[in-house]
């Protein structure tokens, strides 16, 4: 069902400015860039703040277009849901047109921005863009693989960090996309759990099993296990010049064990607080795995 778009209202700056925050999704590209940056810091033998800069505006820029493009494609399905029925597009405060020259040109500046870090960098923000929008997106309202394939780009900011730092990729950028791509399955399905009844106006089916059952909080336990393992596997020094001490990677497990904790929480009562204390606890966790993972290594450059 379609539901007709209103039609554009007159803006002040401050409303533009919003606009622009809401339609690029300002909190989701901010945490982005921190990963990326917390990879950069990782793989530098030398820290160029020039670089760091451009990887960050870059990477905002590719975050941004990505939500952008997104908010485009679902604006009739946005108009839907009661979460998205206020974005710029389908509330009529932004044009279609106004919003495509916004995703256009933050594409533009973002490849630009990242080519001059390094081409493979520009290469994989390239891809994210076209895996979300293109894929990931359109799959959305047809099958729950549409996680497994968003969590592709969901994964990259923390190994295009490694990529601009050093302009290669094997095993250490392997490594952090692993941790970031299995992360990805519990923190997002804590959320579409949350979000279940809202997502089912606009016709999305981004829960595995299609309903929040017991198969669903077992997929997000067993995801869990796989992040906590990928997570100290630095540890063992099989992940070349990615290093991780062994009190560093104590901490990290511990806190992936909380975060197991309240998935096995969510098993128990499957009910929408255990779904919010999950997707909170899983913020948490990629956060502060990757400040663990950056102050490891300088201190362990220390002493």
């Amino acid at each position: 069902m379609k539901t007709a778009i209103k039609p554009v209202k007159h803006a002040t700056l401050a409303m533009m400015f919003a606009d622009f925050k809401e339609i690029t999704k300002v909190r989701l590209a901010v945490s982005v860039v921190f990963s990326s940056i917390a990879g950069y810091l990782l793989g530098a033998y030398e820290i160029s703040v020039v670089a760091l800069l451009l990887l960050a505006f870059g990477g905002y820029c590719m975050v941004g277009a990505s939500n952008a493009y997104n908010q485009i494609i679902e604006r009739d399905l946005d108009a839907l849901m009661k979460r998205t029925k206020n974005r710029p597009i389908p509330s009529g405060r932004m044009s279609v047109k106004l919003g495509l020259t916004i995703a256009i040109a933050m594409t533009v500046l973002g490849v630009v921005s990242l080519y001059f870090v390094n081409p493979k960098t520009a290469m994989f923000g390239a891809i994210s863009i076209f895996l979300y929008t293109s894929i990931y997106t359109p799959l959305k309202t047809i099958t729950p693989l549409s996680v497994f394939v968003g969590a592709f780009p969901g994964a990259i900011p923390f190994m295009l960090g490694w990529v601009a730092a050093t302009n290669e990729f094997g095993i250490e950028p392997g490594t952090l996309f692993m941790i970031q791509f299995f992360w990805q399955f519990p923190h997002f399905w804590a959320l579409a759990w949350m979000l279940d009844e809202d997502y089912k106006k606009g016709g999305f089916k981004l829960l595995p099993t299609g309903k929040k059952d017991g198969g669903t909080a077992l997929q997000i336990i067993m995801y869990t296990i796989w992040m906590m393992i990928i997570s100290v596997v630095p540890a063992f020094g099989i992940t070349g010049r990615l290093h991780l001490s062994i009190t560093a990677a104590i901490i990290i497990f511990i806190m992936g064990a909380v975060m197991l904790g309240f998935a096995f929480r969510l098993y128990e009562k499957r009910d929408n607080v255990s779904a919010r204390k999950l997707m909170l606890a899983s913020v948490t966790y990629i956060t502060f795995m990757q400040l663990v993972y950056v102050s490891d290594k300088y201190i362990g450059l220390l002493f």
